[in-house]
């Protein structure tokens, strides 16, 4: 798939393109519905699939200091959109000229004139311009200017007709709710970063962990989790996990602590995807290391059950 981060200048053969727009944050079963209605206009004209999203998120853009809420990094999203069969992903600078565009300048400039679009397909409560003041009817018709059309994907429910979004996926995250969370998503929620060191305390009780920093990515509920963790070599490794600030022994921002079951090597530097599969119980705080050591290996006995059902 390729990567392109700008719409000025390019070339002939990165336009054309039937696009889906949006932020994408997930790329969950809404999103998919959307990036099908684009690979159906571009089956139909005989062009490539393509997904115009934005980097930083633009709610990043206009609330620096927002609490953490990102689903997914770039790269997960990169990921996940070429499982999709997407072609191309336009993944464009969310800054001071973004932001201050009209949505009429919007569709003009950088849809029409920068990346030269046959088709936008969008959901069916797209905003976008300076103050959100365009709609998929003003897209249309914009677009007829600029010379694309649009589609329009209508609200999608689950079963219980709760409208399948990235907000419902963070509430479920919050919850604990890993398997709605999955539902929505189509697949487990993942964190992804580079292993950091810690203070190897896990080590002297017979558990060392990989630890990542949480970064941008949303708070799910603290506590154990039962995982699966994707190596840089490809291998897939069980294990438990603990998200959050750990009660025992503080830290000043959360971590995800993966003790990795079965294995044994040295993944610093390294970056790992480990998906949160089951939440198990909640923080506690232990009278010392010893009974630290037994609820941890009665959390890695529930983790092996859940994951052998999975």
């Amino acid at each position: 798939m390729q990567l392109v981060r700008d719409w000025r200048g390019l070339p002939d053969a990165l336009k054309g393109a039937a696009v889906a727009i949006g932020a994408f944050d997930g790329v969950h079963r809404g999103h998919q519905a959307v990036i099908a209605g684009a690979r159906e206009a571009a089956h139909r004209l005989g062009v490539p699939l393509a997904v115009v999203s934005f980097d930083p998120h633009p709610r990043r853009w206009f609330q620096p200091d927002a609490a953490p809420f990102r689903l997914m990094t770039p790269d997960q999203m990169a990921c996940a959109l070429g499982g999709l069969g997407v072609d191309r992903l336009y993944l464009l600078p969310f800054d001071g000229e973004m932001a201050g565009m009209t949505d009429e300048q919007f569709a003009s400039d950088v849809l029409g004139a920068g990346l030269g679009i046959r088709h936008a397909a969008v959901g069916f409560d797209f905003t976008f311009g300076k103050g959100r003041t365009g709609s998929p009817e003003a897209l249309r018709a914009y677009g007829e200017s600029a010379g694309f059309t649009v589609s329009v994907v209508e609200r999608i429910d689950d079963a219980d007709g709760l409208k399948l979004s990235s907000s419902a996926v963070r509430e479920a995250l919050k919850a604990g709710d890993m398997k709605r969370a999955a539902a929505i998503l189509g697949r487990p929620f993942a964190i992804a970063g580079e292993v950091i060191h810690g203070d190897k305390r896990g080590r002297t009780i017979g558990v060392p962990t990989a630890n990542v920093a949480m970064g941008d990515y949303m708070r799910p509920a603290y506590g154990v989790y039962a995982t699966r963790t994707r190596l840089p070599d490809g291998r897939i490794i069980d294990g438990v996990a603990n998200l959050g600030v750990r009660p025992m022994y503080p830290t000043d921002d959360p971590l995800l602590e993966v003790w990795l079951l079965d294995f044994s090597g040295d993944l610093y530097g390294q970056t790992i995807k480990t998906e949160l599969v089951a939440f198990l119980r909640g923080e506690m705080a232990f009278d010392g290391l010893d009974a630290l050591k037994v609820q941890i290996d009665a959390d890695s006995v529930a983790a092996r059950k859940v994951l052998a059902a999975a």
